[in-house]
């Protein structure tokens, strides 16, 4: 499996891959490829990894500038992240993250948070963190991995293309 970088040849395989994937997932509101392509469009899609087996894009990974108490520093949102329902299970996820997050710690962020399954992402480092909170969102679904030491404290906000609608 080969782990890398989004091309422009890729971008229709990753919408269709993310809109597979999400297509019956329950706590979805179905519109993680309009997401990124959103992100994309706008120039927020910070890292978009994808993995690619036998010449065919099975997993990916969007990584993006959060803030936090309205101010940029240095921390990302990971999501979405996608692998093909036929490779689910497989690692494959789990490599598009730790990619992801050797990437992040490359580019010098601070720090990386999540919204998602606890036992799923606390295997990567993530954690509840009291500091800071996504409004909405029990807290032990968002999480944080700090990559310095300096942890802000405040509301996380997410760019505005997590707040796209289907039919937009």
């Amino acid at each position: 499996m080969l782990i890398r970088e989004e091309t422009e040849k890729d971008i229709a395989a990753i919408h269709a891959l993310l809109d597979g994937a999400f297509a019956t997932a329950p706590h979805s509101q179905q519109t993680e490829h309009l997401i990124v392509d959103a992100l994309r469009k706008s120039g927020q899609l910070t890292l978009s990894l994808i993995a690619e087996q036998d010449d065919e894009i099975v997993g990916c990974i969007a990584f993006s500038p959060v803030k936090i108490d309205g101010k940029s520093c240095g921390w990302f949102g990971l999501g979405p992240v996608a692998v093909t329902p036929d490779r689910q299970g497989m690692g494959i996820g789990s490599e598009l993250i730790q990619s992801g997050i050797r990437h992040l710690r490359a580019d010098d962020a601070h720090g990386c948070v999540v919204l998602g399954e606890p036992d799923y992402y606390g295997r990567f480092g993530f954690a509840p963190l009291p500091d800071l909170k996504l409004e909405g969102v029990p807290d032990e679904y968002f999480m944080a991995r700090p990559l310095v030491d300096e942890i802000p404290a405040g509301l996380v906000e997410y760019d505005p293309a997590f707040y796209v609608k289907a039919d937009s």
